[in-house]
């Protein structure tokens, strides 16, 4: 990004085409998993378990339910948040907020990825 005025970075991030909105989709892995796989983050993809580390639903783990490239947010299992007539509703996360602790393996591409770094 070439501009340091707040507007201009969020307005790029908004406007930026979806094969590198994915860039900015990437969380950091627990421990054992950087020990494992050799790198320090990786793209959330649904089917990933994770744990909560910012906000009011801190150190809640649940799966990756849906990841929306186009709002930058994922929906994880068990966080919730109630509507005003009683059901509830899944809250979206940042991925910059969770911690990767289970990866889902069977996605072809991400293997080759992961092998890679």
């Amino acid at each position: 990004m070439s501009s340091k005025q707040p507007r201009k970075q969020i307005k790029s991030r908004y406007n930026a085409p979806l094969h590198k909105k994915q860039k900015f989709m990437a969380a950091p892995l627990s421990k054992e998993l950087r020990e494992k796989y050799g790198t320090r983050s990786v793209s959330v993809i649904v089917g990933d378990t994770v744990k909560v580390l910012r906000g009011d639903h801190a150190t809640t783990t649940g799966k990756v339910e849906n990841v929306s490239l186009k709002d930058g947010v994922i929906y994880i299992e068990g966080v919730t948040v109630p509507k005003a007539d009683g059901t509830e509703m899944a809250r979206p996360v940042d991925p910059s907020n969770v911690m990767i602790t289970s990866l889902n393996m069977e996605d072809e591409h991400r293997k080759t990825v992961i092998s890679k770094k």
